[in-house]
């Protein structure tokens, strides 16, 4: 089922289409026969890990792990856009169970890019048989995502002959995802070479798996802490069979992994759309449905619709890089991350609102939905460390390429329609702001490079939206995302045009004169006069999603 196909031109790693789609077919099936709205809502409600479902889900019936696996460990081969999907639709269904299912994905990956062959046999061919749960543990009380501050050691025990026969590992983790039921961990651990990930397996002496934690969403989840005292592990245990090779292994998968946490906090997002817009068609208010009125259409549903449909374009494009064979695509996972997972918050927090008192009743579920949701601005690396990075990385990259990097985008956004030449001005701009900070040290405040990190993620989302408007042929469903890059692209231009004086005004470094000619420089008046038609297009895409007579 899995194949190097020739896609567009490229050779792309994953399942052909066909298979994709019965994959996703089969995780919609499961809402019907495992995973009704009113099991949902009982785990949800009581705190349970549906760990008998989890384990129908591996078995032989279904073998949904199978999609993640490669082919020559029994798996399907899907790709990186497979994957994507497959988890987002999962997340529609419950971003807790969807959570369990990722954290074996998760916890496979250190094998999967660093395991050896014969460990791979073992351990991969494991998951795909079905066997086993599997728990990722790297994040501590005092390292989360700054793993310079790992605790957890792995002392090596020597033979008679002076060889290395296998490792003493002692530390705490927490927060670990179905920690509390993994039949094995992938445990990031400081050898005397450097951090190294070794697999534990449940029942070692030694190794408490800890009581999952109550908390205020993924209810339907387990997250548990991890103890080690002196648990011995075999040197064949060690991933890889070099020490000091886990941070390498971890950043080889950060591109990948924090692209399919914002996969998750999109099906959650999805979801809570969904019932806000049926909602709408139903609710009668004043003589006329909800779904009539831009109070609420124009406010709590388009804006979000936008956002998520935005952040989907991006995604598509690193989920095809990943399946091109591409690396080094940190940022871009951090990006996908950081808006996907902040959009998708915003939106479960006015689906609430969009029910009024029904969305505060549990079984309308957005409530649930939103307190879901919150934990993938976190999980993964934070929002604040997602903005660190991008800040960071596409700074460096823009000096490194004397300013290429973002007026190569605004030359190739100024050729395009759908709120592309709105897009170039924004690209243009964002360019002159990281030079004006960089030349005067601004990039020392994290407030301002935070600010900047907002920037460069929509003005890099927003022309991956605009290259798939300009790509769609016609029909309803073309106007519809022509007319939400319109308004994507309306959006950045205002937060470009705030920012900017908030950057150099804020921090008292240009005056009125330097500020009117740093205005004229980036067309400024261009970015204001950018909201031109948008209302119009809100209409449309309102039109289109509420499914009213235009």
């Amino acid at each position: 089922m899995a194949a190097d196909h020739n896609d567009a031109a490229m050779n792309l790693y994953g399942l052909d289409l066909e298979s994709r789609q019965m994959v996703i077919d089969m995780v919609i099936q499961l809402r019907k026969k495992l995973l009704t709205r009113e099991t949902i809502l009982d785990l949800d409600k009581n705190e349970i890990f549906p760990e008998d479902i989890i384990r129908e889900m591996l078995g032989p019936e279904i073998g949904l792990q199978l999609l993640f696996l490669p082919e020559a460990y029994g798996g399907m081969g899907g790709g990186a856009r497979d994957c994507c999907e497959v988890t987002r639709e999962m997340a529609r269904i419950c971003l807790g169970v969807g959570t369990a299912f990722f954290a074996i994905q998760l916890g496979a990956d250190p094998i999967v890019v660093g395991g050896t062959a014969a460990q791979k046999e073992r351990w991969l061919g494991a998951i795909a048989q079905g066997n086993s749960l599997v728990a990722y543990a790297v994040t501590e009380a005092g390292a989360g995502s700054n793993l310079a501050a790992l605790a957890t050691k792995a002392e090596p025990v020597q033979g008679d002959g002076g060889e290395v026969k296998g490792y003493v590992i002692n530390g705490s983790k927490q927060f670990i995802s179905t920690g509390g039921y993994a039949d094995f961990v992938t445990v990031l651990a400081k050898t005397p070479e450097g951090p190294a990930f070794f697999v534990v397996e449940k029942g070692t002496e030694g190794f408490d798996q800890g009581k999952g934690e109550e908390k205020h969403g993924i209810r339907a989840s387990n997250t548990s802490p991890l103890t080690f005292r002196d648990v011995f592990v075999p040197v064949e245990n060690l991933i890889g069979g070099v020490p000091g090779q886990g941070m390498q292994q971890a950043n080889k998968v950060f591109g990948y992994t924090r692209l399919m946490v914002a996969a998750m906090a999109l099906g959650a997002a999805d979801s809570a759309l969904d019932i806000a817009v049926q909602y709408a068609k139903e609710r009668i208010q004043f003589g006329a449905p909800l779904a009539e009125k831009q109070g609420y259409t124009h406010k709590l549903v388009v804006p979000h619709a936008v956002r998520l449909e935005a952040v989907t374009a991006f995604m598509e494009d690193v989920a095809e890089q990943l399946d091109a064979g591409g690396k080094d695509l940190q940022v871009e996972g951090s990006i996908a991350k950081l808006f996907a997972t902040e959009s998708a918050n915003r939106a479960a927090d006015d689906a609430i609102q969009a029910l009024g008192g029904y969305g505060y009743i549990s079984e309308f579920e957005v409530e649930k939905i939103k307190r879901d949701v919150k934990i993938t601005c976190i999980y993964e690396g934070t929002s604040e460390i997602q903005q660190n990075i991008i800040s960071i990385f596409r700074w460096k990259k823009t000096r490194k390429t004397k300013g290429e990097f973002y007026e190569a985008i605004s030359r190739e956004m100024r050729e395009l329609g759908d709120g592309g030449g709105l897009l170039g001005t924004c690209a243009h701009a964002l360019n002159a702001l990281i030079d004006v900070a960089h030349e005067n040290r601004l990039t020392r405040s994290q407030h301002i490079m935070f600010q900047l990190a907002d920037l460069m993620a929509h003005v890099e989302i927003g022309a991956s939206f605009v290259r798939k408007a300009n790509t769609l042929a016609e029909g309803r469903d073309a106007e519809k995302i022509r007319a939400m890059s319109r308004i994507f692209a309306a959006e950045v231009a205002r937060l470009t045009a705030s920012s900017i004086p908030l950057i150099l005004q804020g921090t008292g470094l240009l005056d009125g004169l330097k500020m009117d000619n740093f205005f004229k420089s980036v067309a400024y008046d261009e970015l204001v006069r950018g909201q031109l038609g948008v209302i119009n297009d809100m209409d449309t895409v309102a039109d289109i999603l509420f499914e009213r007579q235009s």
